[in-house]
């Protein structure tokens, strides 16, 4: 029996997700590795409870003792030796903080003849923690808030806060002292750029005070003049004690999707994997593509898989609830209204988009009338930034709860 185009859509997803996990890629990158004296294992990020878990089971007693700080919900249970903090994401909080100290207590006095393996993904920014002198959880909350609002990228983000932490662009690695690191990073930054992965707590910053200021410029930002004396504090341009190895990335993410549409007889085309626009707009360019695919005035040919990865940006001027996947998905929906055999879905690798329980959403060409069912027109959603309960109305959302990794977004746009 033949699958429907939306079955063939959620297999895309599970095949995608299951080659991206971080057990496997832990294990390779520890394979053959030697390490001597105390072994001190540190996991931050969304994925942190997953790839400490292969490290302990890789190494057992080698490890001395060792910490998860993950975002909440996202612990699956104790591993011996560890221990386990749940913290807040996207915006840090008392327990990032918390947990940061906890880190910095394991690391203290250790030797050149010990161990720090220090395991990395996306999320680390804000579950990872600890303000500079003069400056407090409260700033860098309301910072991080703003710059989420306001639409900065990624890397624009993280500038400005490694700047005003103790542990991030190159400072957790001054603090780990003659240690010798071994960081086992799993990307979710586009271009894979080690300062920014988590805010590269054990990476050199190639980021300046004056790029971080021009942040707080570009964006009109509400700053303290103490915060701005204080981003005026360079971050260390050399760590010559870590040795660095990238495990996954949306790249592989992307190719994985590609592999799985080819087995279900589409022909797969892979346009980029660093998108990087506004949500709304890269949902509108994906719905053009369907568009001109529909009408013959492509050379992409149906059955046809178009793949994207990357991640967008939200510019929040409602009050809504979402997440960019879903503001995506329904900027999409809006150009594909109509059309046949059309499915496309956006949803962020590690199982969570935005502030809501979902990771993203799914859309074809029925996904419009089903939701002006509630009476409220899809531009009125979208306008809002209220994404989420357009697609719930729709039954249009992908939920599939924490992955266990963190990749960046996969953008998928089927036609049959």
């Amino acid at each position: 029996m033949m699958s429907s185009i939306r079955e063939d859509a959620f297999k895309i997803i599970e095949e995608s997700i299951k080659a991206v996990l971080p057990e496997d890629a832990v294990i390779r990158a520890l394979d053959k590795k030697t390490f001597e004296g105390n072994v001190v294992v540190i996991a931050i990020g969304k994925a942190a409870w997953n790839m400490a878990k292969a490290t302990q089971d890789t190494l057992g007693a080698k490890v001395t003792k060792g910490i998860v700080i993950t975002k909440y919900k996202h612990s699956k249970g104790p591993i011996e030796g560890f221990e386990i903090i749940e913290a807040g994401h996207p915006i840090p909080d008392e327990n990032s903080v918390r947990g940061a100290s906890m880190a910095l207590e394991l690391v203290r006095d250790l030797s050149e003849k010990d161990h720090v393996i220090l395991l990395i993904s996306g999320g680390g920014s804000a579950l990872f923690e600890k303000p500079m002198k003069d400056v407090t959880l409260e700033d860098i909350m309301d910072i991080t808030d703003q710059l989420l609002s306001c639409g900065a990228d990624i890397v624009e983000i993280n500038s400005v806060r490694k700047h005003l932490s103790a542990v991030k662009g190159g400072r957790f690695a001054e603090q780990c002292g003659k240690a010798n690191i071994y960081a086992v990073v799993l990307s979710d930054v586009i271009g894979d750029r080690l300062d920014s992965i988590a805010s590269g707590p054990a990476y050199p910053d190639s980021s300046t005070s004056e790029e971080a200021l021009n942040v707080i410029k570009k964006y009109k930002l509400q700053i303290s003049e103490d915060l701005i004396e204080v981003l005026k504090i360079e971050t260390p341009k050399n760590v010559d004690n870590c040795e660095t190895v990238i495990t996954g990335s949306v790249t592989a993410l992307c190719r994985a999707a590609s592999l799985a549409a080819e087995r279900l007889n589409y022909r797969s085309v892979f346009l980029t994997s660093i998108l990087g626009c506004e949500a709304k707009e890269a949902g509108r360019f994906m719905a053009a593509i369907a568009s001109e695919i529909r009408q013959g005035n492509s050379d992409i040919k149906p059955p046809c898989a178009v793949i994207v990865g990357g991640e967008t940006v939200v510019r929040i001027s409602g009050t809504g609830k979402g997440g960019r996947n879903q503001e995506l998905a329904l900027s999409a929906a809006m150009g594909i209204h109509g059309l046949k055999d059309v499915v496309l879905f956006s949803l962020g690798s590690d199982g969570t988009d935005g502030p809501t329980e979902a990771a993203g959403g799914i859309v074809d060409g029925e996904t419009v009338q089903r939701i002006l069912k509630t009476q409220i027109e899809p531009e009125v959603y979208l306008d809002n930034n209220d994404s989420y309960h357009a697609l719930k109305a729709s039954g249009d959302l992908i939920v599939t709860g924490s992955t266990g990794t963190n990749v960046n977004d996969l953008i998928v746009l089927l036609i049959k």
